[in-house]
């Protein structure tokens, strides 16, 4: 599949509705759960470059609506990486700490050294997404966020820092029925809570406050990825081509090895004639 069907427009004119939610693009469930098989041994294997290489970081940044699949999404695509190199932080509601600071601050601690993966399960994009939604600060402060989130995600590149966002694009019918399977099975009704509920009634909100934040921010060096979300199977597919080709196109190369070693295999080989 080509990605950049996937891949946002760069020119501000990106609408949501032109990417349904339970588009398939001709991909079948049986090549996508085989071809994600071999995604995770590929991913293991680039992981394993981008950390010998030790120049850069990739940056993956996971938003959408409850119930879209980011832990999902965490979980089976990123199966076969090394947990050594690879952190995952969820941004949940800020601290104090963290509120007494600029909208960043967290986040930036936050962000992969160089040789290492990191995820953001939710991200600096929620200061424009729950903050607009529910007016938690004026407007002129979230409407200049979109700037500064590309000049810091601009900064993060020229640093090594490879950055890729994905919008995990579900429609309203498909999360209604995925909240009413955790109320019925035991193994997931811990997940439920009235808060989600509550906030299906913003729904059109926050459509039109991920459109915005689409169009506003999807750059030529930390795109964003449209991924319909309704069918699991094509959402794991779907990150695991953009992440795999992503990492394939930074043209990795394992260092040579430093004269020591050399003279230390030279040393070994010899006693062992």
């Amino acid at each position: 599949m080509q990605i950049n069907r996937l891949k946002a427009a760069t020119d501000g004119k990106f609408r949501l509705k032109k990417h349904p939610p339970d588009e398939t693009f001709g991909v079948s469930k049986g090549h996508a759960e085989k071809s994600l098989v071999r995604h995770v041994g590929e991913l293991q294997d680039l992981h394993e470059l981008l950390y010998a290489e030790n120049e850069r970081a990739l940056l993956i940044v996971l938003q959408g609506m409850d119930a879209a699949g980011k832990d999902g999404t965490i979980k089976q695509v990123m199966s076969g990486v090394n947990p050594q190199g690879c952190t995952v932080t969820s941004f949940k509601q800020p601290s104090t700490v963290e509120l007494a600071h600029d909208f960043l601050w967290r986040i930036h601690a936050a962000t992969p050294a160089k040789g290492s993966i990191g995820i953001f399960n939710r991200s600096q994009y929620e200061d424009v997404l729950i903050a607009r939604v529910h007016k938690l600060v004026p407007r002129p402060v979230w409407e200049a966020r979109y700037g500064q989130i590309n000049t810091f995600e601009e900064m993060l590149t020229e640093n090594g820092v490879q950055i890729v966002k994905f919008f995990l694009h579900i429609s309203k019918e498909e999360q209604e029925r995925r909240f009413e399977e955790r109320l019925q099975d035991k193994n997931k009704n811990w997940k439920a809570s009235a808060a989600d509920f509550k906030e299906r009634e913003f729904w059109d909100d926050y459509q039109k406050a991920y459109e915005d934040a689409i169009a506003k921010c999807s750059t030529k060096v930390a795109p964003w990825y449209v991924i319909p979300a309704d069918h699991k199977w094509f959402r794991n597919y779907a990150v695991a081509e953009v992440v795999i080709e992503t990492l394939q196109s930074l043209h990795m190369k394992f260092p040579k090895p430093n004269k020591d070693v050399a003279l230390l295999s030279s040393s070994v080989l010899s006693s062992q004639t």
